[in-house]
């Protein structure tokens, strides 16, 4: 299969001769063979790459999450590297003055909470304002592009961890989602998608034939991947979910946690496709840091039958009702839950403290019906 960026540099850059192209890219924007697709645009004769615009992590992937991201000068090119992920996060009219066409080239991860879809959604909307055309080169959902799991985000609770009405797993690529954008949500710009070759919606990422980058310090390997929609909500707790580990989203745990008795609990559930096992871990950073914590392995056994936001769900709720004077929700400075603004409703907080998440599942059911049905008509491949 070929991804976009192949497909752009064989034959379709010759629509752009003579114009000036800033890229939004970081370190997993290469070609099949990982030579990054700044070095390929800078290096060719007929691509006249004129800026560089850096999300979340940077452009090459060395700021934390969360971490803001400086707007500075790319020492390889010379090229100038503004930020989306700082002060502000759309760019502005002087930091597009210097291109005519905007190239999107990001490894998206396939769950909502990733907040480089969100990036590409504010520059849609500057190439909006100022007139500047945006391409998209597409590249594959690692978790494919058929299951759906989750909620829609309601306006209450939306921040760049949950921007637009999407479920947590939405099944489409960054060029499905950008029409997607342009066509529900108002991100009006001149839009072209440069498709993948070969690419179908049952591949995951692994089936592909390409090699897996890590778009940010804790993106891995595809199980973490696959667990991430259900496993991302632990960040909203005093749980550890095993930042600061080599297994970041797969170990989950706390120091007041008994592994054994969690896992034998957790299994009990016979959740499909997904297993626990007792483990010990001690965080390098972040919650519960040098200290040992005791938990849980999640285990992917079939890829296919797992919903994973069902397994995270109902993992977050047995540790709540296993510990209840010790489990917590995460609050923020302003009042709001981080928690709530993960899962983009506040009901599933209060799901989980009352012991009720499979009803909040079972409501999930009808709003990724309802999803399913809008994006019907923006999706590329079969």
């Amino acid at each position: 299969m070929k991804i976009g960026l192949d497909v752009f540099l064989e034959s379709q850059y010759k629509g752009y001769l003579g114009k000036r192209i800033g890229l939004v890219t970081n370190i997993t924007g290469v070609n099949q063979n990982l030579v990054p697709s700044i070095d390929l645009f800078y290096e060719h004769p007929d691509i006249q790459l004129t800026a560089l615009y850096a999300p979340e992590h940077g452009i090459r992937g060395d700021a934390k999450e969360g971490e803001k991201v400086v707007t500075t000068v790319d020492p390889d090119t010379g090229l100038p590297v503004f930020s989306l992920y700082g002060e502000s996060r759309k760019p502005s009219k002087e930091m597009l003055e210097p291109v005519d066409v905007v190239v999107f080239d990001l490894q998206d991860i396939g769950s909502r909470y990733y907040t480089f879809i969100y990036t590409m959604a504010y520059v849609m909307e500057a190439c909006a304002e100022y007139g500047k055309e945006f391409v998209v080169l597409d590249r594959p959902n690692p978790v494919s592009g058929e299951k759906l799991e989750g909620n829609l985000v309601e306006e209450d609770v939306r921040s760049f961890v949950g921007l637009l009405p999407i479920p947590n797993r939405h099944g489409m690529t960054v060029g499905e989602l950008a029409i997607l954008f342009k066509h529900e949500f108002g991100y009006d710009c001149e839009l072209t998608i440069v498709p993948m070759q070969g690419w179908k919606r049952d591949m995951y990422y692994d089936e592909t034939g390409l090699f897996w980058v890590p778009p940010s310090p804790n993106t891995t390997n595809i199980d973490m991947n696959i667990l991430y929609p259900g496993t991302c909500l632990v960040e909203g707790t005093n749980l550890s979910e095993g930042r600061g580990t080599t297994r970041p989203f797969e170990y989950i745990g706390a120091p007041f946690i008994d592994g054994q008795r969690l896992a034998k609990t957790f299994n009990q559930k016979k959740i499909s496709g997904v297993l626990a096992r007792p483990t010990s871990f001690i965080p390098t950073y972040q919650k519960h840091k040098d200290e040992i914590c005791r938990g849980i392995q999640l285990h992917v056994v079939d890829r296919r039958k797992l919903n994973s936001l069902e397994a995270g769900i109902l993992l977050i709720e047995t540790i709540a009702d296993m510990y209840p004077h010790d489990f917590s929700f995460i609050s923020s400075n302003n009042g709001k839950y981080f928690f709530d603004l993960l899962a983009g409703t506040k009901k599933l907080r209060d799901s989980i403290l009352h012991g009720t998440s499979v009803d909040f599942l079972e409501a999930c059911e009808g709003q990724v019906a309802s999803f399913k049905k809008q994006r019907e008509p923006y999706l590329l491949y079969k």
